[in-house]
């Protein structure tokens, strides 16, 4: 008898939805929207030990190469479906009961397409709950949180409803369409998202168009919400925001960032384009400061993403919209309110930064999120926003009060997830007198023969990445901001770079002046970048 034959067991004495093993967490039972524990917390081996027991030979392997597996398991008490994945770099199992189909009915959890082809239930997934949850406001939650729950147990990242589609996942950074679900139309996504919208963002959203907000389901995950109009409808997007909050080290953070924050005094910011980790990154900085020092820590957010507890800090968290009005008043009353360290969520306007700046300078650290891609463009749009005659003061406030940048963007992973590639910018005086004097071109060069003290430029990042065969050569290329340089880097590694040589960036220059063969040579071609 297999070890989790009796954990089976007790899922078919209490009626419930779904068994769930996730690493360092006890084992529980989904019974309607409630949480069971029926273990003590497991550990990584644990989990994997109670699948090898039961998991296919396939489904074995897979778990070895550390790859989502998926598989169905005759027992005594039933035929069940299992799945398993990585997810934060610890494991997370779902088991429900497969009867021909029918569990996908009931608890959305998984999807026929994603089992293998063989094992695919014959029946499609039945929309008469979500059809009828138009007309019911209990019944549109439920089945908009089921949308949800099927979100996380598929490892994905975003959920996007729009109308005329059927319910879309982006998984892995890829498009996936939930096969079985039928295409939305307006006034049934309405009755779905409003059933979960508080009053307040319903209002936002009917007076502006679009709202953001937060929802969670109590043990499964918080969700970032994204209401909007476009031109067929209703429309939203939801992002994961893991109910677990991942330490530093199991994100990969270094050891000169993780140091970051134990300054008292000076400006961190965290920058990457949309959905590249900026806040998980943030999180796990916010939950060293937590466990390692004994301050005040308030952040400022919009929604409030991670939630964290009290451990050594006090933790302020303030929503933008609900707690106050706008950041900059946040961070203008932060100051009255005894802080040691102040998160903003995003620098997204001239005053923010202004009071951001000031605030690092006068005796608190601050962290901030900026959308730029590389440490030195970071530096050129704070300053860039101020006007040109306060530029030079703005410029000496910063070279004085920014302490580090960390520019990331998430790469798909061989074998399955993602992996973060962090550019990293430590300001020590060279650095420092580069933004002051207004040479911030020169920062790259800093970057590149400061390696020792932990500085990285993002295609130093990439290339290890590469080398250490976690990600692909293309893939990292396409990340990459600099790609020749990243191109030549490559081929002197020895890496195939056949896949650049039909980007037109990258193409060599016509000879003969750029009109040879009697054609005129087409702009962009000539391998300088604009």
């Amino acid at each position: 008898m297999a070890q989790i034959d009796r954990l089976l067991n007790a899922m078919i004495s209490n009626r419930a939805d779904a068994l769930v093993l996730r690493e360092d967490e006890a084992a529980f039972l989904m019974v309607g929207e409630q949480s069971k524990p029926v273990t003590k917390p497991l550990t990584g081996p644990q989990v994997v030990a109670l699948l090898r027991e039961i998991a296919t030979p396939a489904a074995t392997q897979q778990l070895d190469a550390k790859a989502p597996a998926k598989f169905r398991y005759d027992s005594t008490d039933g035929v069940f479906s299992v799945r398993a994945m990585l997810q934060g770099e610890k494991w997370n199992v779902n088991v429900v009961v497969d009867d021909n189909g029918e569990f996908q009915r009931r608890t959305g959890m998984f999807k026929a397409v994603d089992l293998p082809p063989e094992e695919a239930p014959t029946k499609p997934v039945s929309r008469k709950s979500v059809k009828m949850a138009a007309q019911n406001p209990s019944d549109a939650k439920k089945a908009m949180e089921r949308l949800l729950r099927t979100l996380v147990s598929e490892g994905a990242s975003d959920l996007h409803l729009r109308v005329t589609e059927p319910p879309i996942l982006r998984k892995h950074g890829e498009m996936m369409r939930l096969d079985g679900e039928g295409k939305l139309e307006n006034s049934e996504l309405e009755a779905l998202l409003y059933a979960i919208m508080p009053d307040r963002n319903r209002k936002e959203y009917d007076e502006h168009a679009d709202s953001d907000f937060a929802y969670e389901i109590t043990g499964v995950a918080r969700f970032r919400a994204n209401v909007l109009k476009d031109r067929k409808g209703i429309a939203a997007v939801f992002r994961v925001i893991p109910s677990t909050i991942v330490t530093a080290d199991q994100l990969g953070v270094s050891r000169e960032v993780q140091n970051l924050c134990y300054l008292t005094k000076g400006l961190v910011l965290v920058t990457g384009p949309t959905g590249s980790g900026k806040s998980t990154t943030l999180c796990a900085l916010v939950d060293l400061v937590n466990r390692s020092r004994s301050d005040h820590v308030i952040t400022i957010e919009d929604p409030i993403e991670f939630v964290h507890e009290n451990k050594s800090c006090i933790i302020t968290q303030r929503q933008v919209g609900v707690h106050t009005d706008s950041f900059k008043s946040a961070l203008r009353a932060a100051l009255r309110e005894d802080p040691d360290i102040i998160l903003v969520g995003e620098l997204r306007d001239l005053e923010t930064v202004a009071i951001a700046i000031e605030t690092a300078e006068t005796g608190h650290l601050v962290f901030g999120t900026l959308h730029t891609t590389t440490a030195a463009s970071t530096i050129d749009r704070l300053i860039d926003q101020f006007p040109a005659d306060r530029q030079e003061q703005v410029r000496t406030m910063l070279s004085e009060s920014l302490k580090g940048v960390v520019s990331q963007v998430l790469c798909k992973k061989i074998g399955g997830g993602r992996v973060a590639a962090r550019e990293i910018l430590l300001v020590t005086p060279a650095v420092s007198n580069l933004i002051r004097e207004g040479k911030t071109f020169q920062i790259p060069s800093i970057m590149q023969t400061s390696k020792r003290i932990g500085m990285i430029t993002m295609n130093d990042t990439l290339l290890d990445l590469v080398e250490t065969k976690q990600v692909e050569p293309k893939e990292a290329w396409m990340k990459s901001v600099d790609k020749t340089s990243f191109v030549n880097s490559l081929k002197a590694k020895g890496f195939d770079t056949s896949f650049a040589d039909t980007d037109p960036l990258n193409a060599p220059a016509p000879s003969g002046g750029g009109a040879a063969g009697g054609g005129a040579a087409k702009p962009g071609m000539g391998g300088a970048r604009k």
